[in-house]
């Protein structure tokens, strides 16, 4: 069972910190398809913490080409 203290949502500010990027960099990445992308509330993108987890663990791979 997930740690009550444990955010399941991340905003783009906590995943620029656990990645140690910036805001920007971390929205250029979800949009190129080099992470995980964000869920869309409202206005607000939020990141699964276990989704951005297991990126991390299996070495930050690309998860989709980039749309253009």
């Amino acid at each position: 069972m997930q740690e009550a203290h444990e955010k399941e949502l991340l905003s783009v500010r906590e995943v620029a910190s656990m990645l140690d990027l910036c805001e920007r960099s971390v929205y250029r990445m979800a949009d190129a398809g080099k992470m995980p992308r964000p869920l869309k509330l409202g206005a607000r993108s939020l990141w699964r913490r276990r989704e951005l987890q297991d990126w991390v663990d299996a070495g930050c791979k690309p998860v989709r080409g980039a749309i253009r």
